[in-house]
């Protein structure tokens, strides 16, 4: 469970410059089916394999249950990122192996649907997750891992202040195969700016 009241009321929503994110709810099914279908191509290299039910509302609902369990367990938080000027979802962030005691840290995932690459709302979306997790969690460390051959995930990484760490072998089963990742993080009391390699 997390320790702080803050978790004891409705999570607020983050806003920046040009995304806002909010925790996903069950009626967001349709936008999310939908973005996710028409991105699928794009997003199935850098993801674990799809299973066949994958935009299908029963395992939408189980996914909805799961983010609720994480957050009422303190494991996790999962976010959708909404492009600010239209209002349209563009993708998702989790916060997510979240621990406190000696190791105060949490692992970022994201994904964002093809039409809204490259706008820089990933990078923001990250940046705010970060502020939050210091801020408001009192995390100390964040790590990121993204393949090496995804580039547009690396510059988002170093945009955002994290900085490369290594490579952890076969480290996710990523489209049905176990593939080598960097690591990334960035810790509370890294000055602001971009990220270096390690």
């Amino acid at each position: 469970m997390f320790a702080l009241p803050f978790f004891r009321r409705d999570l607020p929503a983050l806003k920046g410059d040009k995304v806002t994110l909010r925790v996903p709810l069950t009626n967001d099914y349709r936008d999310w089916s939908t973005l996710r279908g028409e991105s699928r191509a794009f997003l199935e290299p850098w993801e674990p394999r799809w299973t066949p039910d994958e935009l299908d509302r029963t395992a939408w609902r189980l996914r909805i249950s799961r983010y609720r369990e994480d957050y009422a367990q303190g494991t996790a938080i999962a976010f959708f990122i909404f492009e600010k000027s239209s209002g349209k979802l563009a993708g998702g962030i989790t916060l997510g192996n979240i621990r406190h005691g000696v190791a105060q840290s949490g692992h970022i995932g994201y994904w964002i649907g093809e039409r809204y690459g490259g706008r820089g709302l990933m990078t923001e979306a990250v940046k705010l997750v970060s502020r939050f997790a210091f801020d408001t969690l009192r995390l100390h460390r964040i790590e990121a891992a993204c393949i090496p051959d995804n580039a547009r995930s690396i510059r988002v990484l170093e945009k955002a202040g994290f900085r490369r760490e290594g490579l952890l072998r076969s480290y996710l089963r990523i489209n049905g195969i176990w593939q080598d990742h960097y690591l990334y993080a960035r810790i509370a009391d890294d000055p602001p700016g971009a990220g270096t390699k390690g």
